[in-house]
């Protein structure tokens, strides 16, 4: 899951990334209304987090901004007001979903998560490819009942690949959805993840290599 972080309070904007992160979200930073609209411009987010009030270009237009576009985005609107006006404003501007400050970390983890689940094709509640069986929300994978310890980046990427319903996923795009901004496009980082995910996943492979063109998982027949 891809996250943009909009805040201009920057030590609110950190925490926020830094829990998000621990829950496996790929999470990218920016600090006023112009950084935000280039970002959300460039890069394919599931779920953008937008403070309201922001230097430069409010959230208001922002989020105006990424509803024109077409974007499959959603928004969660944060700001210091939470009285019912202010909140049916935000939504009536495009808004998926608002969010009154200060608020409880585990109900924006809650939200941002369900908001993503609409931003992208519906999938079942448990992803499975033969007998690996993988749980978004209590992030756990099996394999024949058998748990499997893995990484942040590991339960990403094979979490993109079950979700992908057999189609095949380039590199570029597993980097985009698991890693965030700073990660190098030319770093071996997916390859490597790859290769110690099929390490732990064991025999039979699960992940299909398709040469010049990315990786697969076969949808469960």
């Amino acid at each position: 899951m891809r996250v943009l972080v909009v805040e201009d309070e920057a030590p609110l904007a950190e925490a926020v990334a830094r829990g998000l992160r621990r829950e496996g979200m790929a999470v990218d930073l920016a600090f006023d209304g112009p950084s935000g609209q280039e970002k959300s411009s460039i890069t394919r987010y599931d779920v953008v987090v937008l403070d309201r009030d922001l230097p430069g270009m409010s959230g208001d237009e922002l989020c105006a901004d990424i509803v024109a576009s077409g974007a499959t985005t959603r928004v969660i609107m944060l700001t210091a007001s939470g009285t019912l006006e202010d909140k049916v404003d935000g939504l009536s501007r495009g808004a998926d979903d608002y969010l009154a400050k200060p608020f409880d970390f585990p109900e924006l983890v809650a939200r941002v998560r369900a908001l993503a689940r609409r931003a992208s094709p519906a999938v079942p509640p448990l992803l499975r490819a033969g007998d690996v069986a993988l749980d978004p929300a209590r992030r756990t994978v099996q394999r024949a009942d058998a748990p499997i310890e893995l990484t942040r980046k590991e339960f990403g990427v094979l979490e993109v690949l079950m979700g992908a319903g057999g189609a095949v996923v380039s590199s570029e795009e597993l980097l985009e959805r698991v890693w965030d901004e700073n990660a190098d496009p030319f770093t071996t980082t997916v390859r490597v993840t790859v290769m110690t995910l099929r390490k732990k996943l064991g025999e039979p492979g699960v992940i299909e290599t398709v040469v010049g063109a990315g990786y697969r998982v076969p949808a469960a027949g």
